[in-house]
């Protein structure tokens, strides 16, 4: 168990709202979500409210669906240090392709997801009388929670409201699936406000966030309609026109990329954000960092990490990651922006907006950002110390203690650690967590045009390369192109889909050296939900 857990709950409070949802979805006429003698919701623009900071929640969580989304891939994995990060093997089994039927990451989405389709379905139940802006947002969180539901588990149960509470929920899979999905997120493009880049209330679904979720299911509709069956699927080139066209109506309503990469995740407006969640991104920067990067918060967590190979994706030495000075320095050691880099001092304090004092520096402004490797410095530049006193120096490999590559009986100091928010930001309480970026929509459309669409793929890629200073390439392959997404999305939740679109998801990395079978592309179905819903079947391997 991690050092002080309470830390996590005090930056995931809108997840308790989440944590109220049924268990099941065969659902007893004493259940306070659905009984026989529902007639609608009194208040509906008060329960999409409710649905937000579900979802909100949901998302904000370091666990379950990040876990799935990201510990689950080559990006990130959590070693047991001495005895913190054990939880009994829990975050091994995901990074590992190991984990059973019984998985809290793997029971607590299913079970959160689909109470959220519920409560969407009968927000949007004629009786409920929801406006039509409230109908419309309702719409599209119901299609984003039946998206990763498909996406996790290739079955959405869906309970119709206006039928009795014994009757048992059809269970939608492929293109049924993705039809409802689609459906559901036309009515949304047509409902919701346009809203243009910048604008301060995209914390609430939009036209953009709509087409971008739409573009995001027919870029992945292939596999979709191929989950349960096996094979990979071939992309329609109409659909991949339509995720061009999708990401070309975002780009008119003034989204675009954005130069200053870090600045794009800093709680200020910019040309990127399509959709963001309101909770907050504490635990996206405390579970990293060792116990002594900073006293903000109480220190950090000593978690989360990525893998070298992950690492090495990047332009720079592999090696080394300085900035010259503090943050406002540029980095040295022939780094991209992307990567990121570690300052040895902090930066000045000048009442910068998010920012406080600690002795002359801006506070957590030592903590570097990206990724963090080797030595790390305190605010005034001295070196810091992990907790028995030797030099704090992140490294690239995972070991045991007589040196051999393990998961277990890791020192405090192993694996390099990911900083996309930064702590010297309102100590990691700011409510502002990135979900969709024009960034992803851009490098979407290239995706499209690599699969039949009409288009230069290689001249949209460079879009992204230009901006964030690294040179341009020659063309561009469907590899490249997923190390591309790799370099500009990670730790944002994308990297599980992207690696099982491009083929990658099931081949081996560190800790995984024998692959995982392709039934590890979906996550089985909880055995309770098996048990109430007959509709439901066990997916192929489990």
């Amino acid at each position: 168990m991690k050092r002080n857990q309470v830390k996590f709950y005090l930056f995931t409070l809108l997840a308790v709202v989440g944590l109220a949802s049924c268990t099941d979805l065969e659902i007893e006429e004493t259940d306070s979500f659905i009984t026989e003698g529902f007639q609608g919701l009194a208040d509906p623009a008060s329960s999409v409210g409710q649905l937000y900071n579900q979802t909100y929640g949901q998302l904000g969580d370091q666990a379950n669906t990040y876990a799935l989304n990201e510990v689950t891939s080559d990006a990130l994995l959590v070693p047991t240090r001495g005895s913190d990060w054990g939880d009994n093997g829990r975050w091994r089994k995901l990074h590992q392709h190991e984990w059973g039927f019984e998985e809290t990451d793997i029971l607590t989405p299913f079970n959160q997801w689909n109470s959220n389709q519920l409560l969407a379905s009968q927000i949007l139940d004629s009786r409920s009388n929801a406006s039509a802006v409230v109908a419309a947002e309702a719409s599209f969180l119901r299609a984003w929670a039946m998206y990763l539901t498909l996406d996790f588990f290739g079955q959405v149960p869906f309970r119709d409201t206006q039928l009795s509470s014994s009757t048992v929920p059809e269970v939608l899979t492929g293109t049924a699936a993705v039809d409802f999905i689609i459906a559901d997120l036309d009515a949304a493009i047509a409902g919701l406000p346009a809203k243009a880049a910048g604008s301060s209330d995209l914390k609430r679904a939009s036209k953009a966030a709509a087409r971008f979720l739409k573009a995001k299911v027919l870029l992945n509709k292939h596999v979709f309609a191929s989950q349960l069956t096996g094979g990979g699927g071939t992309p329609d080139a109409a659909d991949m026109n339509q995720v061009v066209s999708l990401v070309d109506a975002i780009a008119a309503e003034g989204y675009a990329l954005q130069a200053g990469y870090f600045d794009i995740f800093e709680k200020t407006a910019d040309s990127e954000t399509i959709w963001w969640a309101e909770t907050g991104v504490g635990n996206r920067i405390f579970n990293g960092l060792h116990y002594n990067s900073t006293g903000l918060g109480g220190g950090g967590w000593n978690g989360f990490s990525t893998l070298a190979e992950y690492y090495d994706l990047f332009e720079g030495d592999p090696n080394s990651n300085r900035y010259e000075s503090d943050l406002l320095s540029d980095q040295i050691d022939g780094q991209e922006e992307r990567r990121g880099g570690v300052p040895n001092i902090g930066v000045q304090f000048t009442g910068t907006d998010g920012t406080s004092d600690n002795g002359g520096f801006e506070d957590g402004s030592n903590v570097g950002r990206g990724f963090l490797i080797n030595q790390q410095y305190a605010l005034d530049g001295a070196a810091l110390t992990d907790r028995p006193g030797d030099p704090l120096q992140f490294t690239r490999g995972f070991v045991d203690g007589a040196g051999a590559p393990s998961l277990i009986n890791n020192n405090e100091q192993t694996g390099i650690r990911v900083q996309k928010y930064q702590a010297r930001f309102g100590g990691g309480f700011e409510n502002h967590l990135i979900v969709f970026r024009y960034a992803d929509a851009h490098l979407m459309k290239a995706e499209a045009i690599l699969n039949g669409a009409s288009g230069d793929a290689t001249s949209v890629v460079n879009d992204v390369r230009t901006i964030r200073g690294v040179a341009p390439f020659g063309s561009v392959t469907a590899s490249q192109l997923l190390d591309e997404r790799g370099r500009e999305l990670y730790a944002e939740g994308w990297r599980r889909n992207d690696m099982i679109r491009f083929g990658a998801y099931t081949g081996p990395w560190e800790f995984k050296e024998s692959g995982s079978d392709d039934a590890r592309k979906l996550f089985p179905i909880p055995l309770p939900q098996l048990l109430a819903n007959p509709n439901l079947v066990q997916n192929p391997g489990y």
